[in-house]
């Protein structure tokens, strides 16, 4: 392999690995492998988880929020407002120090310089609340008259408080030294004593330097507070943004979770009960394809539902097959053969005996495994020549030595082995035994094991093959067969009628009757001979064996007229056999030494016990039935209906 193959096997190899890891954990996080009780409860503590988490989430931000905003309300904008009124104070300073210069009246400079030193003591309680906190007064000093009041909380984290703080406060103490010292060159001027207001003039100019300073100090800081504002309002915004954005992906996630949720539990849910559903229907309607498997996609209760549906349709399906097959043996060896192996095979049964049960001879014989040695027959001698001694022949009931130990006399003690004795009934006599041994050391063997089950109802599936078997050589061993067709005749009717209606009736099944008649057959004879006539028969007698089951009975009824029983079907089958049977004949060509010759054939139909509970009856019926079909034109299949019959009593 070349390097590029190589990369390419590794490549998909990756992508397989890859997709069944997601699985895996789509499976995991679906919860779909969980009990579906556990999956559900699992299922609502995830929606609460997700419920916590966005409520987790919207406190958070909440919080976050209401801390940032609660900065800016309570500590920013306070200090800010506390600084411009500091600014403002240091106007109204700068206005009265520009009055003092035009006061000529003593008593009114003294006012003025009480409202400026009162100025400055706001300053100086603005300052002490920027730097420690408490209620700031803004007082109107013209006319003592309070603006507002408001709370200051301090900055201790912004030390750009703290510097404001220091470099003010020596400004206003400066401002308070020039103040008085304002005052009172003013005073010696209104006083007369000092002529030349230039020093004055000077004095005021360096009072407003200061103030300018000042101003400019808390212009600044303002500026700095503003940027703070700011700065949190823009995190107050980041935040919500934040929040917005993870709420809005978990909502996402948790939605796409529930929806891979959703999916998930219809999948390993819904799927499997539509697919039991529609094959129980199907059963029930007859049309099931029994190879047809349910998939399992979880390990929950469906999935062990799904895998349990699957082993019973397989179960059947066996079943089915096995009586197919064993429809289609030729002796009844062969049957007893394909039953030992499925037994053993499908079951997993290894030690067992199969015997036969001779009543007119009043013997058993083991038929299967075909060799034995003596000592691998556990039961006593004596019961293979007397067969009454044989609990299970005599009583048609299952015999268990497991559950009640030393029941059967007849069967030898072997030191750690017991037996279950299952009766093969037919007509409604023990006509075959099954014995089974198991060790006595396993101790989960009982009546009711599994296996148990199972091969009785390989047994059950075997019964009309071994009675329609057993039936066939006992005709073969009496000549109860006409000796032209090789079919059976009158009499094995009136013999057998009562054997093989006990084992419809306790089976619970249906027998279909036809009644089969050539059209115009004395035509045969007359025109090529008596000769040409039994190759007709024959011939008519073959096609109707291949269109029927190997378990169905054909009987010449007499001269050209054939009954046909077809054992164990279910209502309205017999129409469809006798189809076939009336088409086939019409189309084969049969050849005579003067040519080729078609015939047709009529058919009338009835099944019991659906039409009568008497079996005569019903074949009485069906010969009803074939008279209607000759008199409305030949060649036609003709299903008994009430009206049809006009006789008072059978």
């Amino acid at each position: 392999m070349t390097d590029k193959g190589r990369q390419f096997v590794n490549t998909v190899l990756r992508l397989l690995i890859t997709i069944k890891m997601l699985k895996k954990f789509i499976n995991f996080i679906t919860f779909i492998d969980q009990p579906i009780k556990k999956k559900f409860i699992l299922f609502s503590l995830g929606v609460l988880f997700w419920f916590v988490v966005m409520f987790v989430i919207s406190i958070a931000t909440y919080i976050d929020i209401n801390n940032k905003t609660g900065s800016i309300v309570n500590k920013f904008i306070p200090q800010d407002r506390t600084a411009q009124k500091i600014t403002g104070k240091l106007q109204e300073l700068s206005i009265d120090a520009t009055e003092i210069i035009n006061i000529s009246d003593i008593k009114d400079l003294e006012q003025k310089i009480n409202l400026s030193m009162a100025r400055i003591s706001d300053i100086r309680a603005f300052i002490s609340a920027i730097t420690n906190g408490g209620q700031v007064h803004d007082i109107n000093r013209d006319n003592n008259e309070t603006i507002e009041s408001f709370p200051v909380i301090p900055l201790k984290e912004y030390r750009e408080a703290g510097k404001y703080s220091d470099a003010l406060s020596p400004l206003i103490d400066s401002m308070e030294e020039k103040l008085k010292q304002i005052a009172d060159l003013k005073l010696n001027i209104l006083s007369n004593r000092i002529q030349d207001s230039s020093q004055l003039v000077s004095k005021i100019s360096g009072f407003k330097q200061l103030l300018h300073e000042a101003s400019s100090l808390s212009q600044d800081y303002s500026v700095k507070i503003a940027k703070l504002y700011t700065s949190n309002s823009q995190k107050v915004g980041d935040v919500t943004k934040l929040a917005f954005y993870i709420l809005a992906g978990v909502l996402l996630m948790a939605t796409t979770l529930l929806i891979v949720f959703t999916i998930s539990i219809s999948k390993a849910i819904i799927k499997p009960v539509k697919s039991i559903t529609s094959q129980i229907r199907s059963l029930w309607e007859g049309e099931v394809d029994l190879t047809q498997r349910i998939d399992i996609s979880s390990k929950d209760e469906m999935g062990i539902l799904s895998k349990d549906f699957n082993i019973l349709m397989e179960e059947i399906h066996d079943l089915s097959t096995f009586k197919k097959i064993i429809e289609e043996d030729n002796n009844l060896e062969d049957v007893y053969f394909r039953l030992g192996k499925s037994f053993s095979e499908k079951i997993g049964l290894n030690e067992f005996i199969i015997y036969e049960v001779s009543t007119m001879q009043n013997k058993m014989k083991p038929v299967y495994p075909i060799i034995l040695n003596e000592k691998d027959i556990l039961c006593s001698e004596e019961i293979l020549h007397n067969s009454d001694l044989c609990k299970v022949k005599k009583t048609g009931r299952i015999i268990s030595s497991i559950e009640y130990p030393d029941i059967c006399k007849q069967f030898k003690h072997v030191p750690g082995k017991v037996h279950v004795c299952v009766p093969i009934i037919i007509g409604g006599k023990a006509e075959g035994v099954v014995q089974f041994l198991f060790d006595k050391k396993n101790n989960n063997i009982n009546r009711k094991d599994k296996r148990m089950f199972k091969a009785e109802q390989y047994i059950k599936e075997a019964l009309s093959v071994i009675e329609a078997k057993r039936l066939m050589n006992t005709l073969q061993e009496s000549a109860l067969k006409d000796s032209l067709t090789g079919l059976y005749n009158r009499r094995f009717l009136q013999e057998y009628t009562e054997t093989l209606i006990a084992g419809v009736i306790r089976r619970q099944k249906n027998v279909g009757l036809m009644m089969c008649d050539l059209d115009f057959f004395k035509q045969v004879n007359d025109l090529y001979g008596h000769n040409v006539g039994d190759s007709v028969l024959k011939e008519t007698c073959e096609i109707i064996k291949k269109c029927v089951r190997t378990s169905d009975l054909v009987i010449r009824f007499g001269g050209e007229e054939f009954l046909v029983l077809m054992l164990d079907i279910n209502g309205g089958e017999t129409s469809k056999i006798a189809d076939k049977i009336r088409e086939t004949i019409e189309k084969t060509k049969i050849k005579v030494s003067d040519g080729i010759i078609k015939k047709t054939i009529s058919i009338g139909i009835s099944e019991f016990p659906i039409d009568t509970e008497s079996f005569w009856q019903a074949i009485k019926f069906a010969d009803v039935a074939l008279y209607k079909a000759k008199d409305t034109g030949r060649n036609k299949v003709v299903r008994f209906t009430v009206d049809m019959w006009t006789e008072k009593q059978f």
